[in-house]
């Protein structure tokens, strides 16, 4: 008799977990396809393409020291044109990037400036190089340069790509529901900070050595 009246009284409690699976099952679903998602989503996706943008950097800043021991050799190669390409590599290297970088835009204005006067210079470097027969005719030059060209190109792409990640990031905190779900789950997202300088300006313009 014990036994049975057991068994009666899980019942209910059975049907109210039932119910409550089932009203879980249909909520999931209903709040995935509501952007519920979205914002973290989004955040990883520019998180991962600035580190695109810091590697593709990177990469052209492992090449300067060999392109200016190179070009070093040159006689009478314009001693000023190296000094810039050194200064500002190294001043590239001394700013540490502080932790909050992308959500803090003065300090991505100063990153993006110290990339821009590096460009700057290695422009002047390339251009110049034209003067210099003996240089132009120099193997390992040639590799660099077709190394630091197609860095180029490949910086190019992973800030359009950052920007791109970026706006979306950005448009999603700015409009419903992701502001609904920002100020419900993700009270700490912050809009990220955007490039400032124009890409077309920040880009090394090619120069034939052939």
């Amino acid at each position: 008799m014990s036994m049975r009246t057991s068994r009666i009284a899980l019942a209910p409690g059975l049907r109210r977990r039932a119910a409550a699976f089932a009203l879980l099952l249909f909520v999931v679903p209903l709040l995935a396809s509501c952007g519920v998602n979205s914002i973290p989503t989004y955040q990883e996706q520019a998180k991962a393409a600035w580190a695109e943008v810091l590697n593709q950097y990177q990469r052209r800043t492992d090449l300067i020291p060999n392109l200016v021991a190179t070009v070093k050799g040159a006689a009478n190669f314009e001693s000023k044109t190296l000094e810039a390409v050194v200064e500002a590599r190294a001043k590239v290297g001394q700013v540490q990037l502080p932790p909050d970088i992308l959500t803090n835009p003065q300090a991505m204005q100063v990153f993006e400036q110290n990339q821009a006067a590096l460009t700057s210079a290695l422009s002047r470097l390339l251009v110049v190089s034209e003067q210099y027969p003996e240089l132009k005719a120099n193997a390992n030059f040639q590799t660099l340069q077709a190394q630091l060209e197609g860095t180029e190109n490949r910086i190019a792409v992973a800030r359009r790509d950052y920007i791109a990640a970026v706006q979306q990031f950005n448009t999603e905190l700015k409009t419903f529901p992701g502001r609904f779900w920002a100020w419900l789950l993700y009270s700490d997202a912050k809009e990220m900070a955007q490039f400032t300088i124009d890409d077309k300006a920040a880009t090394v313009p090619a120069v034939n050595f052939n």
